[in-house]
């Protein structure tokens, strides 16, 4: 059996590191795995080959993601599928897919130009952020006034944004392994490693409702929930296709067991 990672070269030595114990792990269960670092390299589109059993596509940037598609126009075997992480990663695709399956989010918007959310800006603060999955916060501006919304630019040909509330207290992320659910609380953004490993709380009722209700909207069962409650109320600001499952006790052992049987079916 053969698995391919698809990943960044520095993830692979990289202290603490949860994929990199559930490769050893792999290893362990006599699985060769590949680790593949499509930014460091060239890719010949007509040499790549589906020759894995199953690819785990780890890293999000561009290259990675053009490279998965390659794969999956293969045939190749993709956790996640690279259609699906597409459009987990589009956030006006994922918005939608998630009312649909009764998510409760923020009021989003999308537009050609920031000027024409001033309406929208009439009835509370909008949060404005890459409809293109980001992280760490990376192009987040909070509005409140008009003057604020003029200066919003954006090099994607859109400007998104949801309805501001204002956080309760720490953030909750939510990681997901099949049906079982774990919870972090912690700060947001994390600049720490002591920031991502948070703290853990159990996951029950309406919360381990909310992100397997995102798990359903994919149709996947491997991925991570950022959600914060406002006034006592849950919005879920954003979902992840495969998060490092920092702070989840045994991730490495749950993910290893999840990724053989995902090959097996």
């Amino acid at each position: 059996m053969k698995i391919g990672v698809i990943t960044k070269r520095e993830k692979a030595t990289k202290t603490g590191s949860v994929m990199q114990e559930t490769i050893g792990l792999l290893t362990n269960h006599s699985v060769t795995v590949e680790q593949i670092y499509p930014d460091n390299q060239p890719i010949n589109v007509a040499e790549v080959k589906n020759d894995c059993d199953l690819y785990l596509l780890k890293s999000g940037t561009e290259t990675a993601l053009s490279l998965a598609g390659v794969l999956h126009a293969a045939g190749a075997k993709i956790l996640n599928p690279y259609p699906t992480v597409v459009a987990m990663r589009d956030k006006i695709i994922s918005t939608k897919l998630l009312l649909d399956a009764g998510v409760p989010l923020p009021e989003t918007f999308f537009t050609a130009h920031a000027g024409l959310l001033v309406d929208a800006l009439k009835t509370g603060p909008l949060v404005v952020k890459p409809f293109w999955a980001a992280s760490q916060g990376r192009g987040v501006q909070l509005i409140h006034s008009d003057d604020e919304l003029e200066g919003v630019t954006s090099d994607e040909g859109l400007v998104f944004a949801q309805r501001y509330h204002k956080p309760d207290g720490r953030d909750y992320k939510l990681y997901v392994i099949g049906e079982q659910v774990f919870g972090v609380r912690r700060v947001w953004p994390p600049k720490t490693l002591e920031d991502k490993l948070g703290e853990p709380f159990e996951v029950d009722g309406e919360m381990k409702e909310i992100a397997l209700r995102c798990g359903r909207a994919f149709g996947v069962g491997l991925y991570g929930v950022d959600v914060i409650t406002s006034d006592g109320k849950a919005f879920v600001v954003d979902i992840n296709t495969f998060p490092g499952f920092k702070g989840v006790p045994k991730a490495a052992e749950l993910l290893s067991e999840f990724i053989l049987t995902e090959v097996n079916e």
